[in-house]
């Protein structure tokens, strides 16, 4: 098969590229600038291009030969996300059905049982880019996952910081909603599944086998970095100080922080009936298992991180060989870190 991966440059594209070369298909990787191979350490055999889902004619050049669609485009660092999401969607959708595109997977986020109303702007849009693919009248799936769990993912990295920076973590009481995290490396399997299983179609929902509330997210990142942290309640703190406090002490985009911690009110949790089951049955990854690839730097998998990763995700060297305690050597990554934008701007 020959599959375009729209956004192959983000944390589950760059990896989703070689799983589907190691399945036998032919990859096109695209990105909103052409992406070096070199850097992703891609095989020579993988076509890259630059590809901005907004603009129809590159797009359209795109899909040409093409048999299916991965679309992982999101602008979530960017204020006008909701927009420029929207119209990407709305581009690649005619594009789409003018074309000779068999199937359409779109990697979603799970949507909480509740009112649309109360939904986050977040959840909202990546509703929206939903319903806008899903009517392409191609074979079209939408693949809804909560917190995705590897070195690098942007949700899980802003738990993982936090677990790790204070030793006593004030947790606010409506963050005890449930939460489904799946493993990286089950989200590639059902991206392959939902390429290759027509009778996939809709919306299906991607989970771990394990529903958890956050603090003991929390806990499990603690207890992959060997550490021991302790979590009180905090009352009646609103969801914009938490947002903004929690993009001054981790590393993250400010703008992506903000608008995924308006998602912690509400449960993520899969739907029963609607719920991905791998095609060739193997068991899925537990939390505890996927937080222990993500934390051992001897492991190479997906949840590993990548140079490829963006810098705030990455770790520095240097003070993985410096002895210092956790929190002071947390503190001193974020200083890092912050220096750094500094610099870049």
């Amino acid at each position: 098969m020959r599959i375009l991966v729209l956004g192959a440059t983000g944390y589950v594209g760059s990896r989703l590229v070689p799983h589907l070369l190691e399945d036998g298909h032919e990859v096109l990787a695209a990105s909103s600038s052409v992406p070096d191979p070199e850097r992703f350490g891609w095989d020579p055999r993988v076509r890259a291009l630059r590809c901005d889902v907004t603009d129809r004619t590159a797009v359209e050049a795109a899909l040409k030969g093409v048999d299916a669609v991965v679309y992982l485009v999101h602008s979530l660092n960017r204020t006008d996300f909701t927009d420029r999401d929207r119209r990407g969607a709305e581009v690649v959708a005619a594009a789409v059905a003018d074309s000779d595109v068999r199937r359409l997977v779109y990697l979603s986020g799970l949507v909480p049982d509740v009112p649309e109303s109360e939904l986050s702007e977040h959840i909202t849009s990546r509703l929206e880019v939903e319903r806008i693919l899903l009517g392409t009248g191609v074979g079209a799936v939408a693949l809804r996952a909560g917190v995705v769990l590897g070195a690098g993912s942007t949700s899980f990295e802003i738990v993982r910081q936090i677990a790790t920076l204070f030793v006593v973590q004030p947790v606010p009481t409506w963050m005890r909603s449930s939460v489904q995290p799946v493993a990286v490396s089950d989200v590639l399997r059902a991206i392959v599944d939902a390429l290759e299983d027509e009778a996939m179609s809709g919306a299906v929902d991607v989970g771990g086998p394990d529903v958890i509330a956050y603090p003991d997210l929390m806990g499990a990142c603690s207890r992959g970095a060997g550490l021991t942290r302790l979590r009180v309640p905090a009352f009646l703190v609103p969801t914009t100080l938490v947002g903004l406090a929690t993009a001054l002490v981790t590393t993250a985009p400010f703008h992506t922080v903000t608008s995924l911690i308006e998602s912690l009110h509400h449960d993520m949790v899969c739907r029963p009936g609607h719920t991905w089951v791998p095609r060739n049955g193997s068991p899925l990854v537990t939390l505890e298992e996927a937080v222990r690839r993500a934390s051992d730097p001897s492991y190479d998998g997906p949840e590993a991180v990548l140079s490829s990763d963006p810098a705030w995700a990455r770790p520095f060297p240097l003070l993985d060989v410096v002895p210092l305690p956790a929190s002071t050597r947390a503190v001193a990554r974020l200083a890092l870190h912050r220096v750094a934008q500094l610099l870049d701007t």
